[in-house]
């Protein structure tokens, strides 16, 4: 039997009994409202507003594949050749194009940030500064800022059939034709017309004969603007390896506004002499017997008097003093880059800068480049 003191106790411990079941429902459905308030549509996480930037730009151990290396933000810059809109829209695709390349190559990169500069000397300030890890810029951004950056690799074109330094080469073997290779540089050339003056000259690099400072000084010359590599930049290296003269020292040079209208005044000898990109004449070839009126094509009416050394093609260069930049993370950039430039999808990407593809680089490759960036200079001073 159970006494009237045994039986309140036991009244007592079933209601407290009661009172710690009651009390944990209650808190598991605090929980279980409180996870589905963090839910959105789906049942998907939704960010909050403390969020922050290093926060949604890590990569966390489990979404990192096993032995990689954790980058927050790979920081791509590229200079501003086209409308920066164009160029932001067009690149969109490469984040996760390199994203997915570098994780094979052991780098889980949180967060790839692509920007365009104001211009090209503020992407080579970036570079130095290391505010940028990577800019695709020009060889002749690189050089001038190599000091703050190393070039990796150098943009690839479709080559041509004819690539001498010789002027006698290209007039022997044309008309120049398009390979399927892929190249890292192109030439300038000095293209003599139809006129009297330019057929002297053309005849006497085909007797073999080296041209003298008093033939090109007493031609008709058509140039290009002085930021034009192959149209005025490139040329004056040529006369100064060639004569110790520079554009600036023929007495008969006429700028042209475009290509077009110096083929144009070529062809009407107005000039004797016009200086182009090695492929300039099969750009114009249609125009040259349509607009300009000529009988013969061309490749008859026009001779190469001069041939540039190469023009390095556009580079891919990375900051001395990024943080996440040491030898690893250079060859693997390399290696993601080549990747892409190799796939149909990373074509079209890169296209935007008119790049086919990727080919390793050394510094001595715009050599070139250094001595006419040091002539431009020198130029520059003097006057």
């Amino acid at each position: 039997m159970i006494g009237t003191s045994q039986r309140s106790s036991i009244e007592s411990c079933k209601i407290a009994v009661a009172n710690q079941v009651a009390a944990t429902f209650l808190l598991a459905g605090a929980m279980s409202i409180g996870l589905l308030a963090g839910c959105g549509q789906g049942g998907q996480p939704q960010s909050t507003a403390e969020s922050t930037p290093e926060s949604a730009g890590a990569v966390s151990a489990s979404q990192a594949q096993a032995g990689n290396k954790a980058i927050d933000t790979l920081r791509i810059a590229f200079v501003p050749s086209r409308e920066p809109d164009e160029i932001i829209t067009a690149t969109e695709p490469l984040k996760q194009m390199l994203t997915d390349e570098l994780a094979k190559l052991g780098y889980d990169v949180g967060k790839v940030d692509i920007t365009v500069g104001t211009s090209y000397e503020a992407v080579g300030e970036a570079l130095s500064a290391g505010t940028a890890d990577v800019g695709l810029i020009p060889g002749g951004t690189y050089v001038l800022y190599d000091d703050g950056c190393d070039v990796l690799l150098t943009a690839t074109r479709d080559g041509l059939s004819i690539d001498s330094d010789s002027a006698k080469d290209w007039n022997d073997n044309a008309p120049t034709q398009p390979t399927t290779d892929q190249v890292t540089s192109y030439r300038a050339l000095m293209i003599a017309g139809p006129s009297e003056k330019g057929k002297a000259l053309a005849a006497k690099v085909n007797a073999g004969e080296q041209l003298t400072w008093e033939d090109v000084s007493g031609a008709n010359w058509s140039v290009m603007n002085s930021s034009s590599p192959a149209g005025y930049i490139y040329p004056s290296l040529w006369l100064q390896e060639n004569f110790s003269k520079n554009i600036t020292d023929l007495p008969h040079a006429v700028q042209s506004d475009s290509y077009g209208s110096a083929f144009a005044r070529l062809a009407s000898g107005q000039v004797d002499v016009l200086c182009t990109y090695a492929d300039g004449r099969r750009d114009y070839e249609d125009e040259w017997t349509g607009e300009y009126a000529m009988t013969n094509s061309i490749w008859d009416d026009t001779a190469v008097i001069g041939v540039t050394p190469a023009i390095y093609n556009d580079t891919i260069s990375v900051s001395k003093t990024s943080p996440i930049m040491d030898d690893s993370f250079k060859a693997a950039l390399s290696e993601a880059f080549i990747n892409i430039g190799n796939t149909e999808q990373g074509k079209q990407v890169i296209a935007i800068y008119s790049h086919n593809g990727y080919m390793p680089a050394e510094s001595s490759d715009y050599d070139s480049e250094r001595a006419a960036q040091e002539m431009i200079r020198s130029l520059n001073s003097a006057g």
